[in-house]
């Protein structure tokens, strides 16, 4: 029986030319390498390389047996992680659906990190805005579980049957372009920005009706330059030069290349995140998948409540 293991060192001594360059790329001694293809020659009954002081040179059996022995290996890989999925697929499922910012900027990083992979449980993801999810949440929907945000007390409705659970606020920040000149830490009042452009939420919707409100509140009456409720593309714009806009922190982990961010006394708006769970799915899987979430944006200096 030809050992696989034999079989990636000989590709890796036929692509570097030799077995001290395989060795290196491979973790192992020159002298392992050597045994290992010495034990190659004998499971094949055929000569691979002719050796001499100075170098080895891979026989035409050598170059045959390595093209062939790279699909062999491809058809292993395949195997096993055939086999990993058909595995994972026998854990419980969980339903989540998220917000977009929450799904780009802290979901990845629950997804890579060592403790839920231990947890072996397995998402299936929908990624949409809080109202398009709560419907997932009604009587026979797709969602066990909805991670929404909320500006403010109004703007989104849900069943009696779905319980609340509040994860934590995320605060927002100005955002000005960086071609303004205002340096970072600078104390700046909502009177200083009263006559700069600014990218706004489109009016009419809930947020934008918040905003409306706290701007009025603080004198702050601001020339438009821009709508838009994608939170990349208002950093975008703002880096450009377009505009000044409120950015979440959540958004803000993208990096702030291009613009400043402040910290206006008078302008302080949160936007609140917590889960929507149907009572009759809350289950110990939920329980894990929330604790992780939790654990996630502590590291994204997104403070959580406790849940």
């Amino acid at each position: 029986m030809v050992n696989p293991v034999h079989l990636r060192t000989l590709l890796e001594v036929t692509r570097r030319g030799s077995f001290a360059a395989a060795a290196l790329q491979l973790g192992y001694t020159a002298s392992a390498v050597s045994q290992q293809m010495s034990a190659l020659e004998r499971e094949a009954g055929v000569k691979l390389f002719e050796r001499s002081a100075r170098s080895v040179q891979p026989t035409q059996a050598a170059v045959v047996m390595a093209r062939h022995a790279a699909k062999v290996l491809t058809d292993i890989d395949t195997l096993l992680a055939a086999t990993a999925s058909t595995h994972e697929n026998t854990n419980q499922e969980l339903r989540v659906g998220i917000f977009p910012s929450l799904a780009t900027h802290a979901l990845p990083r629950l997804l890579r990190s060592p403790a839920w992979r231990d947890l072996g449980l397995n998402l299936k993801i929908f990624v949409a805005e809080p109202a398009q999810t709560i419907q997932g949440l009604r009587a026979g929907g797709e969602l066990d579980i909805a991670l929404v945000y909320q500006v403010g007390q109004g703007g989104l409705a849900w069943p009696h049957t779905v319980s609340r659970q509040w994860i934590g606020d995320d605060n927002f920040r100005v955002v000005l372009p960086g071609s303004w000149g205002i340096r970072p830490g600078s104390e700046v009042t909502a009177s200083q920005l009263a006559e700069m452009p600014w990218i706004l939420h489109h009016p009419g919707t809930a947020d934008a009706t918040v905003i409306e409100r706290l701007f009025a509140s603080c004198s702050l009456h601001p020339r438009v330059a821009a709508y838009c409720d994608d939170f990349n593309a208002s950093l975008e714009l703002a880096a450009a030069g377009v505009g000044a806009a409120l950015v979440p922190e959540l958004a803000l982990q993208r990096g702030t290349s291009g613009v400043v961010v402040l910290d206006v006394p008078e302008i302080r708006l949160a936007r609140s995140i917590f889960a929507l769970l149907m009572s009759d799915r809350h289950n110990a899987q939920v329980d894990l998948f929330m604790d992780q979430l939790a654990a996630t944006l502590r590291g994204l200096s997104i403070a959580p409540r406790h849940i």
